[in-house]
């Protein structure tokens, strides 16, 4: 493919050498053979350490990423996008990127501003829910992906819906060396005259050599000169855990075998050009591994390229790579089908030889020189593709793994232009407050909990006292003692516009007044919130929004805060909580874990209730049910690429109907970061943590459109997000979803590092 304009500049992220795994080993060999085959293009190379201190790593490697350190894969991805870097070649394999199902990397990709080509080392016929989410966010985030097998590539296709034009097949690559006699190497290693039987690779149990120690008796028996060797240091990994169990465990077999004279372990790491010549020493190349779903070998192609006669399990490379005869299959775990098949190869040198000579033409392809073109052209593809991906913002990044990222400044100037003597508008036009849409209680409601936030934050400062005393007055004045209920809506002229208000309305209030009672840190006002609260709760009992239900929760939880003995709180608590259960057992279903026939608009309130007050009340199973809808939730409300993707109110989402995706509304962003946020205090499992840092980056343009909401010129927040644009203006409720979702956020951050290590599961 002819590109105007050269790549200038390639990064290949994931394990370098001296790292010792395949996958560094892999990237090492693709990245010198794209720097030989293109000297005008700069490659580099981002490196995933799994010790302290990492290795001494050569000069290509520029960036180094701690594994489990989520901070730093967003470091990695600032380097990335501030180094001109034009291509990202990613190097994916389960295991060796940090998070829960090694999830890191997604955060990385999210903020790269250059497309991403992937190489999927392993891909998995029955991921887990983990992996699966982990896969379609690899898939999505990258404008092409790269497999190694045909299989690797149908499996794509038919399990993760991933459109046959973005994916490239491209051998794994071998070194380009001659065509040699055995004879002629084996000298150096002592084994001069002898039958050479070959294993090498990182030693790990899952690799089957017990199964050739255990057909090596009747080999030697119709062979007696042969000597098997295995080749290759022990994986770290396995080391770290067991040590050297496993390959003690396998002298010891050779040695009951009555074999251990026609074994040589070769216990080391060799570079390539021992290693080739290990290869070029061999009669026949051994691959027993265990495991059916291996979708690429590194070992196997180097072996079967360098014209060797091949004896394999079937896993799925080794069945694609060696069909029609171009080496011997033989069942898993079967030493009998193992020594039969070797006896006959070593009895037939004919067929050897003609297996040997087709091997070394089909492998002339798999030449790293030829590889290394082939990665090249689909780096240029994914530049002129062009395909869709997530616009990213740098502003998006930075967190957590007990290195909080940075949050934006808290800006409470907008808040400031939206309030008056009497309270908060309701509406703006663009960033002018609306005076013809008057004031409400649920705004009102909002900015005083805000005040409570603020102040937990920042102190007893004047704004906060000011917002504070504004916003619980304007509240006290809503409540209407004839019909025991708050009004909501006043105009501009402070006339009333009606004589109560919804039940969800009344909800926030009592919510507010919970707030006043529980976080106030003036007297004054938490003696008028404990005069609302008593006088509104009755009220509460009688609702049947499920919302309202919620709101009043969230202000009975606050409430119980300052250890009042509140027989009534309680009691109603138990009530609503018995309520909202009873809805969820009657309406949910497996496709459907929620509390209505249809999700609307502050969506996760209902869970988020539910976990707040089960755990204050010491009910697990409340806490469960909580916890099991808003997982629900927060699945159905992330989108492919794995930004959040709240209901849209354009429609909403009734249950067998068709979901609305715009209009996209703030109130539903700050209702997930609120809830998830929650969870995360509960369960203390980290993945919570991450999914209330997805709903807060929408506001920021991590979102379908790319967009900001949140203005950082004025401090407001813009109504919702269009399918094409943001709506401009910057009301109350927008702004205070952002500027409460920016408060909680902040106070998470204080509490963030006294947590132990998170849990595995919810």
């Amino acid at each position: 493919m002819t590109q105007t304009i050269p790549i200038r500049k390639l990064a290949f992220l994931g394990n370098h050498m001296p790292r010792k795994c395949g996958i560094a080993t892999f990237m090492s060999d693709i990245l010198a053979a794209v720097a030989d085959s293109h000297p005008k293009t700069q490659c580099l190379a981002v490196s995933v350490n799994d010790i302290p201190g990492g290795y001494d790593y050569p000069d290509v490697v520029r960036c180094e990423i701690e594994e489990q350190n989520l901070s730093s894969y967003l470091q990695a991805a600032d380097f990335l996008n501030n180094n001109n870097v034009e291509v990202v070649c990613l190097q994916h394999e389960f295991g060796i990127f940090g998070g829960v199902a090694g999830g890191h990397v997604l955060a990385l990709l999210r903020e790269l501003k250059m497309p991403v080509v992937t190489t999927l080392h392993t891909v998995l016929l029955n991921p887990s829910p983990d992996q699966r989410r982990l896969m379609d966010g690899v898939v999505g985030l990258s404008s092409r992906v790269i497999v190694m097998a045909a299989r690797g590539q149908r499996m794509l296709q038919e399990i993760y819906n991933v459109p046959a034009e973005k994916i490239d097949l491209i051998p794994h690559g071998i070194p380009d060396g001659e065509f040699v006699d055995p004879e002629s190497l084996k000298a150096q290693f002592g084994v001069d005259g002898r039958t050479v039987l070959l294993t090498f690779g990182l030693l790990s149990p899952n690799k089957g050599i017990e199964y050739v120690l255990n057909a090596l008796p009747r080999i030697v028996a119709e062979f007696p000169d042969v000597v098997y060797i295995v080749l290759g240091a022990t994986h770290p990994n396995e080391l770290r855990e067991h040590g050297e169990a496993y390959r003690l465990s396998l002298e010891i077999l050779a040695k009951k075998n009555g074999v251990a004279r026609n074994v040589i372990f070769h216990n080391h790491f060799v570079d390539l050009e021992t290693l080739t010549e290990f290869i070029g020493a061999a009669d026949l190349y051994i691959t027993p591994y265990l495991n059916e779903a291996q979708i690429t070998s590194g070992t196997l192609a180097y072996a079967f390229g360098s014209g060797k006669v091949v004896v394999s399990t079937p896993y799925w490379h080794a069945a694609e790579l060696l069909h029609d005869g171009l080496g011997v299959l033989v069942p898993f775990a079967d030493a009998g089908a193992m020594a039969r098949e070797v006896v006959a190869l070593l009895g037939d040198e004919t067929r050897r030889q003609s297996m040997r000579e087709t091997a070394w033409r089909v492998g002339r392809r798999m030449v790293w020189s030829n590889v290394a073109r082939m990665y090249m052209d689909s780096f240029e593809r994914s530049r002129v593709d062009k395909l869709p991906r997530t616009p990213q913002r740098s502003i998006v990044s930075k967190m957590l793994d007990r290195k909080p990222r940075e949050l934006p400044a808290l800006n409470l100037s907008h808040l400031g232009v939206m309030t008056d003597s009497t309270g908060m508008f309701q509406h703006a036009s663009y960033s002018v407050p609306n005076f013809a849409e008057g004031y409400c209680v649920d705004d009102n409601a909002r900015a005083f909990i805000l005040s409570a936030l603020l102040g937990e934050l920042g102190g007893k400062t004047e704004r906060v006292r000011t917002l504070a005393s504004t916003t619980m007055a304007f509240l006290h004045h809503s409540w209407n003692p004839p019909l025991g209920r708050f009004r909501n809506f006043m105009g501009f002229d402070r006339c009333w516009l009606d004589d109560h208000g919804s039940e969800d309305s009344h909800g926030r209030a009592l919510w507010a007044a919970g707030m006043a009672v529980g976080r106030s840190q003036f007297p004054g006002i938490q003696m008028v919130g404990a005069q609302l609260f008593a006088a509104g709760l009755p009220a509460l009992r009688t609702f049947t929004s499920p919302r309202a239900m919620a709101f009043g929760l969230l202000g009975i939880h606050e409430f119980l805060r300052r250890p009042i003995g509140d027989a009534a709180a309680v009691q109603t608590r138990a009530s609503l909580m018995d309520r909202l259960m009873d809805l969820f057992a009657r309406s949910a279903q497996p496709d459907w874990d929620w509390f209505e026939d249809s999700l609307s608009y502050d969506n996760a309130k209902l869970a988020h209730a539910l976990i707040q007050s089960g755990h204050a009340s010491g009910t697990p199973g409340v806490v469960g049910c909580g916890l099991q809808a808003l997982r629900w939730l927060t699945d159905i409300q992330t989108s492919e690429r794995g930004h959040f993707r709240p209901i849209g109110s354009n429609g909403f989402h009734a249950r067998g109907g068709t979901r609305a995706h715009f209009d996209q509304q703030p109130v539903e962003a700050h209702a997930t970061v609120s809830a998830c946020l929650e969870a995360w205090r509960v369960t203390k499992d980290v993945r919570w943590y991450e999914k209330a840092q997805s709903a807060f980056d929408w506001f920021l343009g991590w979102n379908d459109v790319g967009l900001e909401l949140y203005c950082p010129q004025t401090g407001g927040c813009r109504d919702g997000l269009h399918a094409d644009r943001v709506n401009e203006n910057q009301g109350a409720e927008s702004t205070l979803a952002f500027l409460m979702s920016l408060a909680e956020m902040r106070q998470s951050q204080n509490v963030l590092t006294s947590f132990n290590e998170p849990n595995a599961g919810d």
